[in-house]
């Protein structure tokens, strides 16, 4: 019997190390941003909806703040290219961002794109106690005067909220240059300097606005959508309602590092797959704000693609940059 068992256990603490290596390790979702704004729910949805899924374990959120992405973009490509259990929160801002350049000589193919899992909208917002009740009404008096208010966004000058804001006001006839802007790191952030009086208006996004507006904190004065949005926010007119044509989706997702082994690519990729047929999965995006949008593997690497391409042609219309 000794000698059975001197036999067996090689065997079997082999046995349990193969069962071992066939489980992924534990993951993280790496928020590219400060905690309070949209990335950060972006990975606490996946962080709750993953459990269970074939091949995703647990994911531990971590945050890399800096550059509106830029520092968590070239912490992966440069120092963390394989990790296959590592994602990273992006957003419509964070391509937009890739295409005017923010991330240096970045390109789309330098990392590679796992899913898109919901969508959000673009949005103005101001402090409750403003004296601008609609939309029209900041316009009109950005009009009179580009220099009264502050209006706080995320990232610089062609940012995605510089941009919504700028289409906005140049349908009222003002020039988007002559705005006194405020750059910020991410949404909480804006919502933090606004409450506290540092601007008096932000361009952002409905998902952050709601952590906010069902605490009678801020009032919406207009969803950047193609109709109402459902829940908190559904007796804020769209912008189209009152007489301004911009409409701004904004996905959500993850990416990984460029030299992540195929077959842990596939493995997320199937992952996020199926968790974006589930019912609940469903639910839990709209508790969090976002709404239908679904793309995985290769047709989102092509939506991005696309994507920086319009971004180009915005850029070209504000003269962001020279057409060439």
């Amino acid at each position: 019997m000794k000698m059975l068992r001197t036999l067996l256990l090689p065997l079997l603490a082999a046995a349990c190390w193969q069962a071992q290596a066939r489980q992924p390790a534990g993951a993280e979702c790496l928020v590219p941003s400060k905690p309070g704004g949209a990335m950060d729910l972006t990975c606490k949805l996946a962080q709750h909806a993953l459990p269970g899924e074939p091949g995703a374990p647990a994911l531990k959120l971590s945050y890399m703040p800096g550059g509106v992405g830029a520092v968590a973009w070239h912490t992966l490509v440069s120092q963390r290219r394989s990790e296959p259990n590592t994602l990273v929160a992006f957003s419509g801002g964070s391509v937009l961002n890739l295409a005017r350049g923010k991330f240096g000589k970045a390109s789309a193919d330098d990392v590679r794109w796992v899913a898109a899992f919901g969508t959000d909208y673009g949005m103005i917002a101001v402090p409750a106690g403003s004296p601008y009740r609609s939309l029209g009404e900041l316009l009109k008096a950005l009009k009179r005067d580009p220099r009264r208010v502050l209006v706080g966004m995320s990232g610089t000058i062609g940012s995605q909220d510089w941009m919504k804001m700028a289409l906005l006001v140049r349908q009222a006839g003002v020039e988007p240059r002559k705005l006194r802007f405020v750059a910020l790191e991410g949404g909480g952030e804006q919502f933090v300097a606004m409450q506290a009086g540092h601007v008096q208006a932000i361009s952002g996004d409905t998902s952050e606005a709601l952590l906010y507006a069902s605490r009678g904190q801020v009032r919406v004065l207009a969803v950047l959508s193609e109709q109402r949005l459902p829940g908190i926010l559904a007796s804020v007119p769209t912008a189209r309602e009152q007489g301004y044509d911009v409409v701004w989706p904004v996905i959500r997702g993850v990416w990984m590092g460029p030299d992540v082994p195929d077959a842990d690519y596939r493995r997320w990729v199937a992952a996020f797959a199926h968790m974006e047929t589930r019912p609940d999965f469903a639910r839990m995006r709209q508790e969090a704000g976002l709404y239908p949008f679904s793309l995985t593997g290769e047709a989102l690497t092509r939506y991005v693609k696309q994507s920086i391409a319009d971004y180009n042609r915005r850029a070209i219309q504000f003269k962001l940059v020279r057409e060439r």
